[in-house]
C-alpha cells in the first residue's frame, strides 16, 4: 500500500454487498467438502486405499497409524557339494514410508534345513548373530528395539517355516538380513532334487485352536494386487558324478558349465515367490553311484553321512494283493488347479488297480464321506461309481484332516491276509496348522497300514508330507502340475508295486557310533537309504541290513573310504532334533524330555530350533528415542494354481462366484488393511460442508437482495 492511501476515505459499500464477508468462510466450507470427496474419489471404492506400485497399506499393530509395506526383494545362493546343499538367503528390506518401522516377515525354509547362521547389513556394518535360548534372544532382540538399535531376530515356528524380524528401519534405508543353512539332498528312483520353498500359503485352523503366524499374515489376492515379494535364484551344482540332464519342473531355467560343475540361474531373473522352486539332475547312463560316504571333523569328532541304493533284483511274480484307502482333500484351500491335479491324481490311481486288490474312497473338508462301509473289489461296477464320486468333487469348506486319517486308517481285518498289504494314498496340499494332531493320529493307529503322502500344487507342506510320511513307513510324492500327475503317480504306483525292503538295520562295527535316524524306514524301488552318525573314529565299518522281497539282503562300507564333505555334523544334529519331534509325537518321551534335546542340539551346533533362536543387534543406537516405531507384517504371495475367491469362500458368500455381496466383511476374514473405514463418515461430511456452503450462501444473497430492494 503506498503512503498516499493511508487515511483516504474508504469507498461506500452498498448494503446488497454484505454477504461478501460470509465468502472466505462459504468459500473454505465448500472447498473443504470437495476435498474431501476428491480425496476419496481416487480410489474406486472408499473402504480400502489403493496401494502404491507393488506395495501395500498395513495398519501398524495395535495402533491406529498406517504405514505403506516394507518392500521385500530376496536373493537366493545354493551350492550342492554331493548329497548336501548349503544355501544363503539374503532378504533385502527397504522402507519407502517417513516413518520408523519394525519389519516382520513369515518365509519358509527346507523342512529339513539346518539354520546356522545370521547376518544384518547396514551401510558398511555387518553384525553377526548369535545362537540364544528362544526367550532370551526374543529379550535381547526387544530390548535393543525398545533402545532404537539396529536389530533382526530369527525364530523357527515350525521346521520349515521362520520368522524374521527387523527393527528400528529408518525412512529410506535399506537394511539386509542373511542367513545360511546346511540341508540333504533327495534322491529318489535314480534322480536328486532339492526344493526351495518360496511362499507360505494359509493355514486352516480348526475352531478353537490358536491362530499361527502364516494364518495372521496379510495374503494379496495376485487379480488385484499382483505379485509381490520378487525372488533371484542362482544354483552351483557340483553333484560328484557326471551329469546327465539337468531341469526344473517349476521354473524356467538356464543351465551353463563352469568349474567342477553347472550353473543354474532363473531364465527370468526375477520371478514373484509364488510357488516353490524345485530342481532335478540325473547322472549320465551307468554312472550313477551305487554308494556314496562322505565324512567330516569338527570340534573333535568325527561324522559321517551315507546313502545308499539297495540293488533290487526283478520281481519273480506278480505283485501282492493290496487293499489301498485314497484319502483326496476338497477344501477350500484346494480350489483351482489343486483340485483338477488331485483328482487327475486319484483317478489315475483307480485305473491302475489290479485284479484282487480292494479299494475305497475317502473326501474331506470340514466335513468327510468315506464312500464305501469297507474295502471293496476293484471291479468295474465299484470302479465306476467311485469314478463318478470323484469327478464331482468341488473344492470348499475348511480342512480337518485329522478325522479323515483316522478314517483311512480304520483296518477292519488287522492283520495281513496271504501276504496282502495295506496302502494308504493321501492327496493334500497339507495347509492345517494341527500338524501335531496329525502326527499323533498316525502314530496312534497306522497298525500295519503305510501311509504315502501326495502333495499337491505349487507350495505344499512338505513338513507335514514328509513327517507324515515317515511315521506311516511310507514315502512323500509331489504333483506341481496337472501336466505332471500321471508322470508322478506312475512313479508312486511303481513303488506301491515294488517289492517292500523291511526290517531295516543300520551298525557299525569297530567303532562306538550315535546314528540318525534312530529307526530306518521301509525302502522302496529306487528308494535310497540316508543316514547320519557321530562316530569315534573312522576305523569301522558300517553294515546295513534288511528284508527285500522275502530275501535277506546286506551291504558293508568302509568308513575310511568316505570323502570329505562339509556341514554333515549340522545334518546329523538336525536329524537328531527330528528324531527327539518324532519320539515326543509317539510319546516315547516326555514334551520335557524332547525340548531339552533339542535346546541342547541347537545350543552345541548353532542352530536355530522350536528352542533356539539367531539374535543380532547393532550396539549403536539409530533411531531417536522421541522417534515412534511402527510394525509391519509384510504381506504374502497367494500360491500359484491357488483360487484367491474360493479359499476365502466368495462364491459362498455370493452364490454366483461375482463380486462378493459385502466387501468388507470378505476382507475383515483376512488380516489384510482395513486403511480407511472413516470413508462414509467422511463423505457425509464432505457433502455436508457443501450443502452448508450452498445454503449459506442462497440465504445470504437472498437476504441482501431483499435489503437491496427495501
Amino acid at each position: 500500500m503506498s503512503a498516499q492511501d493511508v487515511g483516504a476515505p474508504k469507498p461506500r459499500v452498498a448494503s446488497g454487498a454484505r454477504p461478501a464477508r460470509w465468502l472466505p468462510i462459504l468459500c473454505e466450507a465448500f472447498a473443504l467438502g470437495l476435498l474431501l470427496l476428491l480425496a476419496l474419489a481416487g480410489t474406486g471404492r472408499a473402504e480400502v486405499s489403493e496401494p502404491a506400485s507393488g506395495g501395500l497399506i498395513m495398519r501398524a499393530k495395535g495402533g491406529d497409524q498406517v504405514v505403506e509395506a516394507v518392500r521385500l526383494g530376496t536373493d537366493i545362493d545354493m551350492t550342492v557339494s554331493g548329497l548336501t546343499v548349503r544355501g544363503r538367503v539374503t532378504q533385502a528390506f527397504r522402507n519407502d514410508t517417513g516413518r520408523w518401522v519394525e519389519a516382520v516377515y513369515v518365509y519358509p525354509l527346507p523342512q529339513d534345513g539346518a539354520v546356522d547362521t545370521l547376518k544384518m547389513v547396514v551401510g558398511r556394518k555387518v553384525i553377526v548373530g548369535e545362537i540364544k535360548k528362544r526367550a532370551e534372544a526374543q529379550e535381547i532382540y526387544e530390548a535393543a528395539k525398545a533402545q532404537g538399535k539396529k536389530a533382526a531376530l530369527v525364530e523357527q515356528n515350525r521346521p520349515n517355516m521362520f520368522t524374521n524380524a527387523v527393527a528400528n528401519v529408518a525412512p529410506g534405508e535399506t537394511v539386509l538380513v542373511q542367513i545360511e543353512y546346511q540341508a540333504p539332498i533327495a534322491v529318489s528312483a535314480g534322480e536328486y532334487s532339492l526344493r526351495m520353498p518360496l511362499v507360505v500359503a494359509p493355514r486352516y485352523a480348526s475352531p478353537g485352536t490358536a491362530a499361527t503366524p502364516e494364518s495372521r499374515a496379510a495374503i494379496v489376492d495376485p487379480k488385484v494386487a499382483g505379485a509381490i515379494n520378487p525372488v533371484t535364484l542362482t544354483v552351483h551344482l557340483r553333484a560328484g558324478f557326471p551329469l546327465g540332464a539337468v531341469a526344473s519342473a517349476t521354473h524356467g531355467v538356464d543351465v551353463r558349465d563352469e568349474k567342477g560343475g553347472k550353473v543354474i540361474t532363473l531364465s527370468k531373473g526375477q520371478v514373484p515367490a509364488d510357488r516353490d522352486f524345485v530342481l532335478a539332475w540325473k547322472p549320465v547312463p551307468l554312472a550313477a553311484p551305487s554308494v556314496a560316504l562322505f565324512r567330516e571333523k569338527t570340534a573333535g569328532a568325527h561324522y559321517v553321512l551315507a546313502q545308499v541304493t539297495p540293488p533290487i533284483a526283478a520281481r519273480a511274480g506278480p505283485p501282492p494283493a493290496r487293499d489301498i484307502i485314497f484319502v483326496i482333500d476338497n477344501s477350500g484351500s484346494m480350489g483351482g488347479e489343486s483340485m483338477r491335479q488331485a483328482k487327475a491324481g486319484l483317478l489315475y490311481g483307480l485305473s491302475n488297480l489290479k485284479p484282487g486288490d480292494r479299494f475305497n474312497v475317502v473326501r474331506f473338508d470340514d466335513t468327510l464321506t468315506v464312500l464305501f462301509e469297507g474295502a471293496v473289489a476293484a471291479d468295474a461296477a465299484n470302479l465306476t461309481r467311485a469314478r463318478k464320486f470323484v469327478s464331482g468333487l468341488e473344492a470348499t469348506g475348511g480342512t480337518e484332516m485329522v478325522p479323515a486319517m483316522a478314517a483311512a486308517l480304520r483296518d477292519e481285518n488287522g492283520r495281513d491276509e496271504n501276504g496282502r498289504v495295506r496302502q494308504v494314498v493321501f492327496m493334500t496340499d497339507g495347509a492345517i496348522g494341527d500338524e501335531q494332531g496329525l502326527f499323533d493320529t498316525i502314530g496312534a493307529g497306522r497298525g500295519r497300514s503305510r501311509v504315502f503322502m501326495v502333495g499337491i500344487g505349487s507350495a505344499p507342506n512338505s513338513h507335514l508330507m514328509s513327517r507324515a510320511a515317515e511315521l506311516g513307513r511310507g514315502t512323500f510324492t509331489h504333483i506341481g502340475s496337472t501336466d505332471g500327475v500321471e508322470e508322478a503317480m506312475r512313479a508312486l504306483f511303481d513303488k506301491l508295486e515294488s517289492p517292500v525292503a523291511t526290517n531295516l538295520v543300520a551298525r557299525f562295527e569297530g567303532t562306538t557310533s550315535d546314528a540318525a535316524p534312530a529307526v530306518l524306514p521301509d525302502l522302496y524301488r529306487g528308494e535310497p537309504v540316508t543316514l547320519a552318525a557321530r562316530v569315534e573314529d573312522l576305523d569301522g565299518v558300517l553294515t546295513i541290513s534288511g528284508v527285500i522281497d522275502g530275501r535277506p539282503w546286506q551291504t558293508r562300507i568302509r568308513l575310511r573310504d568316505a570323502e570329505a564333505g562339509k556341514g554333515i555334523s549340522k545334518l546329523w544334529a538336525r536329524r537328531k532334533i527330528t528324531d527327539a519331534e518324532v519320539a515326543r509325537s509317539l510319546a516315547q518321551i516326555t514334551e520335557d524330555e524332547a525340548d531339552t534335546r533339542v535346546l541342547k542340539l541347537g545350543l552345541d551346533h548353532g542352530l536355530v530350533t522350536s528352542q533356539t533362536s539367531l539374535v543380532a543387534v547393532d550396539k549403536t543406537p539409530s533411531r531417536p528415542a522421541d522417534a515412534p516405531l511402527l510394525r509391519s507384517d509384510l504381506p504374502l504371495n497367494l500360491p500359484a494354481g491357488w483360487d484367491f475367491d474360493a479359499l476365502f469362500n466368495r462364491k459362498a458368500a455370493t452364490g454366483n462366484g461375482d463380486a462378493p455381496a459385502d466387501p468388507e466383511q470378505q476382507i475383515a476374514q483376512l488380516d489384510l488393511p482395513q486403511t480407511a473405514t472413516d470413508a462414509p463418515m467422511l463423505i457425509l461430511m464432505g457433502l455436508g460442508l457443501m450443502s452448508l456452503a450452498l445454503v449459506l450462501g442462497a440465504g445470504g444473497w437472498v437476504l441482501g437482495r431483499r435489503k437491496v430492494a427495501a
